[in-house]
């Protein structure tokens, strides 16, 4: 028999302490992401003018109107999730004048988005903020030079799995890769198509999940959208016809979309 005297439970206990803190400093849990603090407070700009969830051509820019901020929807569900898991704020100091700001943009979105969260201590800090949503509202044009182009997005390696066909197999897969995201304490970050249609070729980064419908049974699941940080937006999942759905908006029609998961590994 072995006998553990109080000592050597104080140990263990304190041992078992020291790990519980250590993996919580070091996961960024998408349990504790808030939309209205955690995300980028500007917006994407569409390169189409939108009626109804119709594209249109634009009108031309007008002399001395600026210049629109397009193709960075990719971008700014990366740049979140950066934000994320290799970040933190402190309000109480002063803020950092705009070269400095500029290097530690930098120093979070040169990081692989699918890389483990740092511990706390090993962050990157942002003094004079309380988080992202306040800072790239105050320091726009800053962090708009600093987290990167759009057009590279365009030959994501990644992006050919749109051009196959796949049967609701894969689907399925998704679907459960994001519930398992979701149940790790992660975010999703989705890109949403419906080639060979070009309603909608957009990133969105899923956040929650909510309760099923006793109704429908369909899973409902809270997404940043990129080109509307005023409030969340809703993707579906359909258990009977196993299928994803965007809502609709002055962007897209609504209904049916695919989805792959993208910034989950290298490569994707």
């Amino acid at each position: 028999m072995i006998r553990i005297n109080s000592s050597t439970a104080a140990g263990f206990w304190l041992l078992g302490a020291f790990v519980a803190l250590v993996l919580l400093q070091s996961s960024a849990a998408a349990s504790d992401f808030r939309f209205d603090r955690d995300t980028v407070g500007f917006a994407n700009a569409t390169v189409f003018e939108y009626r109804e969830g119709h594209p249109y051509v634009r009108r031309h820019r007008e002399k001395g109107e600026p210049k629109r901020y397009t193709r960075r929807c990719f971008v700014l569900c990366r740049t979140t999730m950066q934000f994320h898991k290799f970040a933190r704020f402190d309000p109480h100091a002063p803020p950092l004048d705009d070269n400095e700001l500029a290097a530690r943009i930098r120093n979070v979105t040169r990081r692989a988005a699918w890389e483990k969260p740092l511990p706390t201590n090993q962050r990157v800090v942002f003094p004079g903020y309380p988080n992202l949503r306040a800072m790239s509202n105050a320091r726009r044009e800053v962090v708009r030079a600093n987290i990167g182009l759009g057009w590279p997005t365009y030959f994501r390696i990644g992006n050919f799995r749109m051009l196959i066909e796949h049967d609701s197999s894969y689907h399925k897969e998704t679907h459960a890769n994001l519930n398992a995201a979701l149940e790790r304490g992660e975010l999703f970050t989705g890109f949403l198509t419906t080639y060979p249609r070009l309603s909608i070729n957009h990133a969105v980064l899923i956040y929650a999940r909510k309760p099923a419908s006793q109704n429908d049974g369909v899973e409902r699941y809270l997404a940043y959208d990129p080109n509307h940080p005023e409030s969340p937006r809703e993707l579906t999942w359909s258990p009977s016809t196993h299928s994803f759905a965007y809502q609709k908006d002055w962007d897209f029609i609504g209904g049916s979309v695919r989805v792959y998961q993208i910034y989950g590994k290298w490569l994707q």
